[in-house]
This record gives C-alpha cells, structure tokens and sequence, in this order.
C-alpha cells in the first residue's frame, strides 16, 4: 500500500470511529418509557417507580451505554492501529523494528539484484542490491527480514550466511 492510501485509510478510520459511538448510543436514547412498549414496561415492574427513582435509573443506564460505547470504541480503535501497522511492516520506516519471519512461497534460486521474493503472508519484496549467491536451490525455505539502519530492509534465507537488500513492493 502506498504512503498516500494509507493516510487515507487511516484518515477514513479516524473520522468514522465517531459515528460508529453515535450509532451505539442512539440505540439506547431516551428514557425506558419511550424504548419499551407499555406491556413490557408494566411487565418489567418500572411503572411501580417513582418519577425520581426512574430518572435514576435512566442516568444509571445511559451512563453504562456511554462507558459501553467508549471502550467499544478505544478497543476498536487499537485494533484498527494494530491492523495498520502489521499490513504495512516493511513499508519504509512503518511499524516495529522486529524481524519480519517467514516462508518462501515457491523455490529460491540464489540472490540477483530485482528478484522479487513472495512471501507467504502475501508480502513482496525486491531485492536493491547486488548481493548473491550461486548455486543454491532451496524450495520453500525460511527467511528472516531484518530492518536496518535508515528504512533499509534485509532479507535472510535460513541456512546461508549472505542476505540482500530488499524493499517491500506489496
């Protein structure tokens, strides 16, 4: 995903949280006399309560659809981020600095400088540099991307000691 599509989605995100609490709230608005019918507020016992006691209790209730609604929201919200950021690892400087750990989907056949590598969690990358390695044949091997220095990304195949510059392409 391009830098662009990605503060657009997150922008997307963002601004819709807040109708997303609204509609939650909307559910609910109103005191229990206007959300219920007459038979299942007679048969909830609530036409026994004084005015005050039932104003008490619609705060009481309003008020847990508000905290219901708020930590709806703030767990919706991280997770969202948290989809973000592992969508879009290896895309510049984005997300944690952990390995990225993988397979190899298909054979690897040596290094070469634009080779792409697909990975199977559906990740390309390409490699930048001229590192290589002749002879080898390994069929759905591990690897392991490592971040460097400055957004530069370094892929590894399990087993050999060179690894390549690569830049995620998808």
């Amino acid at each position: 995903m391009q830098p662009s599509r990605l503060s657009l989605l997150l922008s997307a995100a963002l601004l819709l949280t807040p109708a997303f609490a609204a509609q939650a709230q909307r559910v609910v608005e109103g005191d229990l006399q206007q959300q219920m019918s007459a038979a299942e507020f007679k048969a909830a016992g609530l036409d026994k309560l004084s005015t005050d006691e039932l104003a008490a209790l619609n705060a009481w209730l309003q008020g847990k659809v508000r905290e219901a609604t708020t930590s709806a929201v703030e767990q919706a919200r991280e997770e969202g981020r948290q989809e973000v950021i592992v969508k879009n690892r290896g895309f510049f400087d984005f997300g944690s600095s952990e390995p990225i750990e993988a397979t190899l989907a298909g054979e690897f056949s040596g290094f070469a400088k634009g080779r792409q590598y697909t990975l199977d969690n559906g990740q390309v990358w390409e490699q930048t540099d001229g590192a290589s390695v002749a002879g080898v044949r390994k069929q759905t091997p591990r690897v392991k991307i490592t971040p460097g220095l400055m957004g530069v990304w370094y892929l590894q195949i399990e087993g050999l000691n060179t690894r390549a510059k690569v830049r995620r392409t998808k």
